[in-house]
């Protein structure tokens, strides 16, 4: 490959990353309040992995978690900074970069197939849900005091089980459909 096509793919690379990051902050700013905020925001997270592939798209989802990190008002209800990540839900929008580590790691070990990508994203849900709830049950017993797993569970798991996973379904979909209309 030349130096003039790797330096393209580098610059393809970077604009895809970025537009992902982007398409995060958008579904987080789609958001319906709650304990932790109803948002798209994994749908994101699911998108940037389905589509860029494990890499690229943990990159897209690191630099979304920094913006926010930095006071860029990333995150659901138009929020940013630290304090949105040292906050209950934290643990979260912290759990979006576990999930897409670990889809990236069941990438490369069982591939890009439909049922494979659908696994992967199921235990990266699965990931980001103990990531959060373990973070969300430590910040609000120091905060506010004693809460048990089950209550947590009632709050920030259960509700959002059944859309998580129709945000898996269109997901899959659409990543898909996405791959094979962009320069690799």
């Amino acid at each position: 490959m030349s130096s003039e096509a790797v330096a393209r793919s580098k610059t393809y690379d970077m604009v895809y990353i970025a537009i992902f990051a982007v398409l995060m902050a958008v579904c987080a700013w789609i958001s319906i309040p709650t304990a932790v905020p109803f948002t798209l925001q994994t749908f994101g997270v699911f998108m940037a992995v389905g589509v860029l592939g494990g890499k690229r798209g943990t990159l897209s989802v690191l630099i979304y978690i920094i913006l926010g990190a930095i006071g860029i008002p990333v995150f659901a209800g138009f929020n940013g900074g630290m304090g949105v990540l040292l906050s209950n839900v934290g643990g979260y929008i912290v759990g979006f970069l576990f999930s897409a580590l670990a889809m990236w790691g069941l990438e490369k070990l069982l591939g890009r197939k439909p049922l494979m990508q659908v696994i992967s994203m199921v235990i990266g849900l699965i990931v980001c849900y103990a990531f959060g709830t373990v973070w969300f049950m430590m910040v609000y017993t120091r905060t506010t005091g004693a809460v048990g797993l089950g209550a947590v569970l009632g709050w920030c798991v259960v509700p959002f089980i059944i859309p998580d996973l129709i945000k898996i379904g269109l997901a899959l979909v659409l990543s898909r459909k996405m791959r094979v209309h962009m320069i690799q």
